[in-house]
Formats: structure tokens, C-alpha cells, sequence
């Protein structure tokens, strides 16, 4: 389907990038919330960056109508290698485990059009219960507290800010972390926005292991990052 519509041309435009790596369960629905965007030529492309997927990711991708590429493992390289061949003046970030509410498009729209140089979405977790909504509503705070969203919640930027600051880096953790931080030096405490359109996303990592030691362990990496702890060793010891 992207395909058809890759020749569009108009003032505002977007570009999603999706790193992936064995994500067939969610990936369909996760590309299928892009289709009407597409058909009303807001969605220009789609590009899948895919580690190695030994599962249907490919071949879901490919179905879908998206540009696929290979990387090696490391979300923040995938991410880079997608954006670099990305054609159009936004850009998209998305895992494969996150599916976009229908209002996604119109609140991006608007957004866009007011200039601002990034915005991230609602999060929310496929999971029913207090414990999901708690950690959501605790993420939310976050962000729009501290300014730290996380990957999860999506990153729409404009490619101007995006090329401003080096784009994503090469890091096998963090990556997300780590832009938001060089975006908000570059431009502002109101760099990046919350749009309300939702973003949701897969529990599985917090039902496995507890939402409240899952929570406990994602801020004690994160202060260990902050800290000046290397990506790299910070990685060996998530492993």
C-alpha cells in the first residue's frame, strides 16, 4: 500500500520508522493503524528495520506494502538506518508492539501544522487491571514532569530538528532516552509535546516480571545511564 501512495508530494508529510526483531504477534496490528493515514497521503512511507526476525516480520511487513531493511541488532542503529533513507519532512519513531489510536492522525496533523519540532503520544498498556493503568498514568507524569518519555510512547519530529541534533545514535539501550535529552538542549523544555491520541503498547515485559519491580528496575537503569554508566555494560547486565 505505501507503495502506491510513495510518489505523493505534499507540504507536510510523514515518514515512520519501525525498528523490529521477531515481532510478528503485534507488528500487523501495529501497521495496519498506518493504513488510512497512508490512503489520505499523510503517511508517505513506511520503513521496517528488521534485525534478523526469524518469525513472519518480513513477510507481515512486506504484505503491508513497507520498505524493509536490514540491520544489525541495537535499536538505536535500526532506528538511524531508517531515517536515513526516509524521504519526507516528518519523521515517525515506532516499535513494532505499539499500536497508534484512531485520533493519531488528526492530533499529528494538528500538531504539525503549529511548527513545534517533536511531539510523543498517550501511552497505554494492552493490559486490563489497576497495576497498567497505574504505571501508565505514572509514565504520563513523567513526561510531561520531567520530560522523559520513552520510546514506547512513540517520537514524531520534524526532520530539520531531528538532522539538528545527529539523529539517534548507535546505543543498545537508551537510544530513546538519549534523544530526548539532546533534543530538549538543543531546543527548550517545550521541546517535545504530548499529543493525546494514544499510543498503546505490549505488557508483556511487566506481567512477566511485576509491574512493580519492572517499574523499580527501568528508573534504576535509567539513574545508572544518567549517572554516566555506559550504555554497553548497563545492556551486558539487562541481558
Amino acid at each position: 500500500m505505501w507503495r502506491r501512495c510513495f510518489f505523493v508530494r505534499q507540504a507536510i508529510a510523514i515518514s515512520v520508522v519501525i525498528p523490529t526483531l521477531n515481532a510478528a504477534a503485534r507488528l500487523a496490528a501495529c501497521l495496519d493503524a498506518l493504513v488510512g493515514p497512508t490512503v489520505d497521503a499523510l503517511v508517505r512511507e513506511v520503513i521496517v528495520v528488521d534485525a534478523g526476525s526469524t518469525d513472519a516480520t518480513r513477510d507481515i511487513a512486506d504484505g503491508f506494502g513497507a520498505r524493509v531493511f536490514d540491520a544489525s541488532p541495537g535499536r538505536g542503529g535500526q532506528l538511524r538506518l531508517g531515517a536515513e533513507t526516509a524521504s519526507s519532512t516528518w519523521l515517525l519513531f515506532l516499535h513494532g508492539d505499539t499500536v497508534l489510536s484512531d485520533a493519531w492522525a488528526r492530533d499529528a496533523t494538528a500538531f504539525m501544522e503549529t511548527g513545534a519540532p517533536a511531539a510523543v503520544f498517550t501511552l497505554r498498556f494492552d493490559a486490563r487491571g489497576i497495576a497498567p493503568r497505574l504505571v501508565a498514568s505514572g509514565a504520563m507524569l513523567r513526561t510531561r514532569i520531567f520530560k522523559s518519555p520513552y520510546g514506547d510512547q512513540g517520537l514524531l519530529v520534524s526532520r530539520d530538528a531531528y538532522d539538528d541534533i545527529g539523529g539517534y545514535r548507535d546505543m543498545p539501550l537508551f537510544e530513546d532516552v538519549d534523544i530526548i535529552k539532546r533534543l530538549i538542549k538543543a531546543r527548550g523544555r517545550g521541546a517535545v509535546s504530548v499529543l493525546s491520541a494514544h499510543a498503546t503498547t505490549a505488557a508483556d515485559r511487566y506481567e512477566r516480571n511485576g509491574y512493580g519491580r519492572q517499574v523499580l528496575a527501568n528508573m534504576w537503569r535509567v539513574a545508572r545511564f544518567n549517572a554516566g554508566v555506559s550504555p554497553e555494560k548497563i545492556a551486558a547486565r539487562y541481558r
